[in-house]
């Protein structure tokens, strides 16, 4: 029986974690929980799971369900009591399946507990990749990851993060406006950007996918993860999705992890490696695909994996301000006040304002998220005037 904890247990990761930990109940079992503002989910999942403790980050939301909690679980609210949950003294594992900044605290504080780390927040290691690695290999504890490209690279790789190779090549679904023109994506609307075709995520990541961020983001997540210089990572769009990724060797193999689209696959193969176990997705049958298409990533009508690129390249905090300036620019784009091709120009405007510093610290990867923030909500503000 393994322990579990879950951090952000209302999004899609979280939801179909809880769908992994109920598929083998006499392996898992949920100790603690926490989630964000959706207290109805939340209850359900209390419910459900029976945890020994469970937290709320929003206090409003809270107040509306802690009459409800069942007998005997242990409920809190706000941001300490989230970070409680990924120190719980009785789990093995925590799954951070929240997404943004705030994933690299819970990281931080998980792994200085010694929990294993079931790792599906991209921007942990984006913004804290030195530091989250530096305190893993410290504290003697494991990171499985869970992203589905990551998870196939582990898997190629023997699951092992220090295994040699030649080359790492990531697949990329190139969203659903791979085949539109720069004119056409300056018309996107909101809804448009929202439908990815493969995966079904949330908001933030369905933008980034669609903006291709969210690949430029992986890049910088398999250069801490496999100690990779960036002239040993290439990204080809792969519309069908069904290579997840693809390692090459030394001796010229190239090995693949293959299957249909699901995110529970990675989620549960980080519960339960090195054993494998039935997921519940349908076996591959490549006669029925009959072609899988690879194309070359236009760097130029996507540009913001141009500029994680660029930011990867000069280090320090500039990928941190990278992630800061575009989860404004996301956030100000789905609430109509940017249009689709503008956030890679607020990102790029963000950018060339920065100086990179150090990232040997948690309190100035703060200091520059908080910046990238500003920086850009003032940008925006200018923009519209």
């Amino acid at each position: 029986m393994k322990n579990i904890a879950i951090i952000g247990s209302t999004g899609s990761i979280g939801r179909q974690t809880v769908n992994v930990v109920q598929r083998y109940p006499e392996r898992f079992r949920v100790v603690a929980l926490c989630a964000g503002g959706d207290g109805q989910t939340f209850l359900e999942q209390v419910r459900a799971l029976r945890p020994e403790y469970c937290a709320l980050y929003d206090e409003r939301a809270a107040e509306g369900v802690r009459a409800h909690v069942p007998q005997g679980v242990a409920f809190a609210s706000g941001k300490a009591a989230c970070a409680a949950v990924a120190g719980y003294d009785l789990a093995d594992t925590v799954v951070v399946a929240v997404s943004g900044f705030a994933g690299l605290e819970y990281v931080l504080t998980a792994v200085q507990a010694k929990k294993d780390i079931a790792l599906a927040n991209k921007e942990s290691l984006v913004c804290g990749g030195e530091l989250v690695l530096s305190a893993v290999k410290e504290q003697g504890v494991h990171l499985a990851p869970v992203d589905s490209e990551h998870s196939a690279l582990w898997q190629c790789l023997a699951f092992r993060r220090d295994a040699p190779y030649r080359r790492l090549i990531l697949t990329a679904s190139g969203g659903p406006f791979r085949t539109l023109s720069k004119a056409e994506l300056a018309k996107v609307t909101v809804r448009d950007a929202l439908k990815h075709p493969t995966w079904n995520m949330g908001a933030k990541i369905t933008i980034d996918s669609a903006t291709l961020l969210n690949k430029g983001f992986e890049v910088i997540e398999a250069q801490w993860l496999y100690n990779a210089p960036p002239e040993k990572i290439d990204t080809v769009v792969h519309p069908e999705s069904i290579v997840h990724s693809l390692v090459e060797l030394e001796d010229g193999a190239v090995l693949a992890q293959m299957s249909y689209p699901s995110m529970e696959l990675p989620i549960q193969l980080a519960l339960t490696y090195p054993e494998r176990f039935p997921v519940g997705i349908r076996p591959l049958n490549l006669a029925e695909i009959g072609a899988l298409h690879f194309y070359p990533l236009d760097q130029e009508k996507f540009p913001c994996f141009a500029l994680a690129l660029q930011s990867a390249k000069a280090g320090g905090t500039m990928p941190c301000i990278l992630n800061g300036a575009g989860e404004v620019a996301v956030q100000s784009f789905l609430r109509e006040r940017i249009s689709f091709t503008g956030i890679a120009e607020i990102i790029e405007e963000v950018l060339s304002a920065a100086v990179p510093q150090r990232a040997d610290s948690f309190a100035a990867l703060v200091a520059a998220d908080d910046w990238a923030r500003r920086k850009a909500e003032a940008v925006i503000v200018k923009r519209s005037v």
